[in-house]
């Protein structure tokens, strides 16, 4: 099998020692990369018992067979462990660059090991690897540390780093890359920080093993033609994804002060309208790729907090529309600018924005409602609008201080320790923090979030266009829906790109088994990757059956807000889904993935996939 170096670069970080885990090519073609090789090496090898922030947990990064070949958007990265902010699988991924550059220094994948004494990068060049002190780079944002690094080491190093959220081990820490680009999700920065790893570089000379590279340069050409053709391409590009936040508002699915109703009205002055109009200065793209969805913005404002002002002027990638739905319209700040600043500020201290405006929007209605006191916020005025509460939140969670040690951890665990009914407020699945997309009158996308395997995550299956498509009140078909788009769409993050090009501009998929088999030498249809994508999804269930005592369906269910309240505005005003719709969809869900209807994988179907190893641990 081509497309791969057969090398995995293991580094131990507790004596500062490294080694090549060099698998056979039967490995790859099960498993292919990227989130499937992750999911069965943390499978295999992180104990049952592990503390996600102990020296035990793994950190795996890995893009896959097409990764840094000469193809649309070959640029994506999977990183994969157990969740801190879950508990159960955790993974997320990054574009940029980083990925492609760990293939051209001659691994397919990279993981990380036990614990550093203390602060350390760690320099890969090609076969020689080298372990700095980051005793100087400790407490640094995020964007300082990287250009240190890049002007210590050369602007040909691609970077990860972690910033001080990820060095006070917040759940919510993510790892940026390249400047802007953010493995954002299930607390992946928090696992790198509880190594006392600050960074790593990768700089790489070598070649990808391509079986068939005058083939690859042709279809090459083509795929590429191919994207600049589609009618959405002139339409999408310019705004990137900022460009669906009317769409979403429209169709009363918009996350508005803390999920409380899903119609902001003042979206107008966040859309991606306002973003190109009024702070756009570039786009920027990862690796190889024909639609630039990064921003590059300049915002300038005033910061009020209580008597005092001071202005602001920041160069920020973003806002996207993850960070304009959650900082925004969830958080109620009606202003491009002020989003873009708090992007600004979540990005340098190393948080998602995704779970960190969900966060903040459930502080805020924690305080309005009476579970947290003044006096927990320093004596503050803290209300939703106001670009001064969200900063202020933002960084007293990211440097645990006071009440923002325990919002730190998330709002599944911040709610049962503030009580006061304060659960009704936590929007999450399975402990992670609800992405940007409202379920109430969506039922394809509300069962997406209730059984993505990492949580409440839009990027498993984007099934809300699903809902609009056939009919928000029609159930029937829906579960095979999402099911189908969780085999799809994850097995992006196997073959090492981006699935923008197929969700956007209609980029078909046809193309991809096209692509992998004349990169790899292999001879896989769509419906052979689909069974490996299947196996993978099978997998990570059994993840959490294996780690979470009890684990079942009452994980797959919705927060009570979801179920309870009815939308009191807009489009969906008087939605909600009945407990009975939810059992059915599922119902449903369970048989057509072959689970019981515990949801747990039954003997069969890990027999039918592969995955006869589990079926030890379904005991």
């Amino acid at each position: 099998m081509k497309g791969i170096h057969q090398k995995i670069l293991r580094i131990n970080l507790s004596d500062k020692s490294h080694r090549l885990d060099c698998r056979d090519e039967e490995f790859y073609r099960t498993w292919i990369g990227g989130r499937g090789m992750g999911a069965k090496i943390i499978y295999d090898e992180v104990p049952v018992d592990t503390d996600p922030l102990g020296p035990e947990n793994l950190l795996y990064m890995s893009g896959g067979p097409l990764s840094g070949v000469y193809a649309p958007a070959t640029g994506k990265t999977s990183f994969v462990c157990k969740s801190p902010a879950t508990g159960g699988y955790g993974d997320s991924n990054v574009g940029g660059h980083i990925g492609p550059e760990l293939k051209y220094a001659g691994y397919d994948a990279l993981i990380f090991e036990g614990a550093a004494a203390e602060p350390t990068v760690v320099v890969i060049d090609d076969d020689k690897i080298t372990f700095q002190s980051a005793a100087y780079l400790w407490g640094k944002g995020t964007f300082e540390t990287e250009k240190i690094l890049k002007d210590e080491l050369g602007d040909d190093f691609q970077i990860a780093v972690i910033g001080p959220a990820g060095e006070k081990l917040v759940y919510i820490a993510c790892i940026q890359h390249d400047f802007g680009r953010q493995a954002g999700r299930t607390g992946v920065g928090a696992v790198m920080g509880s190594k006392n790893l600050k960074a790593f570089a990768i700089r790489g000379s070598k070649g990808v093993p391509v079986a068939d590279a005058a083939a690859l340069l042709e279809h090459g050409k083509q795929a590429f033609a191919n994207c600049f053709a589609k009618p959405g391409f002139e339409e999408w590009t310019p705004m990137g994804t900022a460009g669906v936040t009317n769409w979403v508002n429209e169709i009363g699915a918009f996350p508005t002060r803390n999920f409380y109703t899903t119609y902001f009205p003042e979206h107008e002055k966040i859309n991606g309208e306002a973003l190109l109009e009024r702070i756009l200065r570039t786009d920027k793209g990862c690796f190889a790729c024909p639609t630039p969805c990064g921003k590059y913005s300049s915002a300038a404002g005033v910061l009020k907090d209580g008597t005092r002002e001071e202005t602001f002027q920041v160069l920020v990638e973003g806002p996207e529309y993850e960070t304009i739905a959650l900082v925004g319209g969830n958080c109620e700040i009606a202003s491009i600018e002020e989003v873009a600043y708090a992007n600004y500020v979540m990005d340098d201290l190393g948080m998602d924005t995704i779970s960190g405006g969900n966060i903040v929007a459930f502080a805020l209605e924690c305080l309005e409602k009476g579970v947290l006191s003044k006096e927990q916020v320093e004596g503050r005025e803290l209300r939703f609008g106001d670009l001064a509460s969200v900063v202020y939140l933002s960084e007293i969670i990211a440097k645990r201080q006071g009440i923002g040690d325990i919002l730190a951890e998330g709002v599944k665990i911040a709610a049962e320790k503030f009580g006061h009914n304060s659960q009704h407020y936590a929007i999450h699945v399975k402990g992670l923090e609800q992405s940007g997309y409202e379920g109430r009158n969506a039922p394809a996308m509300m069962l997406a979030f209730m059984t993505a395997d990492i949580g409440a995550h839009h990027n498993r299956a984007w099934a809300i266009t699903h809902d609009i498509a056939v009919g928000v009140d029609v159930f029937e078909g829906k579960p095979e829906k999402v099911v189908e788009l969780q085999h799809i769409r994850p097995f992006f993050d196997q073959m090492g790109c981006c699935r923008l090009q197929w969700v956007e501009l209609g980029f078909e998929l046809e193309n991809y088994p096209d692509l992998f088999n004349i990169v790899t030498g292999e001879k896989l249809t769509w419906e052979d990757m689909m069974h490996i994508s299947e196996r993978v999804y099978n997998l990570t269930r059994m993840f959490w059956v294996k780690h979470m005592p009890g684990f079942g369906r009452s994980w797959d269910w919705p927060p009570p807000r979801m179920i309870e309240e009815l939308v009191p505005t807009g489009p969906s005003a008087g939605k909600k889904i009945s407990e009975e719709n939810l059992n059915w969809l599922l119902d449903r869900y369970y048989e057509v993935r072959g689970w019981d209807k515990n949801g747990i994988p039954t003997p069969e179907k890990l027999e039918q996939l592969g995955l006869s190893f589990c079926l030890p641990d379904l005991k």
